[in-house]
């Protein structure tokens, strides 16, 4: 009996953006106009690569980034609801698949001292350049039309259960924790066993609920949560079956 929890990261474990709560970093806590509207959907990580050198050319360094980021809200009882996967490591697997960076989900999970919950973290791998920029790339290349250029959840998914497969780990269920519309095509993976847990009223919640309006719903079981406690109390029935 063991179970794959999956996080995504931003506005699921932390109440916010940690892309966007970086901005709190630049000048007068905003960017240019310019900056901002150079957005092309599906190429986020290309846009918050000039977010960062633009960060970097108005002299803000790694400590203050570091602070900014520490300080980021966890959602709604999520510290619980870690604390109690960090007690019961045993009986789950935990992994982050994060359309984050390395740096900034590093530093909160460190800081908070939940690093050791997580298995593996799957994200946009970021490093600080010589000159002190911080630099991110994309995570992989994929051919899901479906998912932003950087990251299909669902390939990262896939790879990390057949990996586990071949290591003779297979899972009793696999439960997937999220809010955002790039969690949809993994959940859209999971099978007749597994459960999805999109957050009230985001926009997982928002696909979910139109796919099976139009009688084409999620093969999985559906489990809406406002609060991690919510995601606790399943857990521990799942855990008492």
């Amino acid at each position: 009996m063991k179970f794959l929890l999956v996080f995504d990261f931003d506005h699921t474990i932390v109440d916010e953006n940690s892309d966007t709560w970086i901005v709190k970093c630049a000048p007068e806590k905003k960017l240019p106009n310019g900056l901002r509207n150079s957005y092309q959907p599906g190429h986020w990580t290309e846009y918050m690569g000039r977010v960062f050198v633009y960060l970097g050319d108005n002299g803000v360094k790694e400590d203050e980034m570091r602070r900014t980021m520490t300080a980021i809200p966890f959602t709604a009882g999520m510290v619980d609801l870690l604390s109690f996967i960090g007690e019961n490591k045993e009986l789950f697997d935990c992994i982050i698949v994060s359309d984050s960076n390395t740096v900034f989900i590093d530093w909160i999970l460190k800081a908070a001292d939940f690093h050791e919950v997580f298995d593996e973290v799957f994200t946009n791998p970021a490093a600080f350049s010589s000159t002190g920029y911080l630099t991110v790339q994309s995570f992989h290349t994929h051919h899901c039309a479906k998912c932003p250029k950087n990251l299909c959840k669902r390939k990262v998914l896939k790879e990390f259960l057949d990996k586990q497969l071949e290591r003779g780990v297979s899972y009793t269920q696999v439960v997937y924790i999220g809010d955002g519309g790039n969690d949809l095509c993994p959940v859209m993976f999971l099978k007749k066993g597994d459960i999805a847990m999109p957050r009230q009223g985001y926009t997982l919640d928002k696909k979910i609920s139109r796919l099976a309006q139009d009688l084409s719903p999620v093969e999985c079981s559906v489990l809406v949560w406002s609060s991690a406690t919510d995601i606790m109390s399943y857990l521990k029935a799942l855990i008492k079956k």
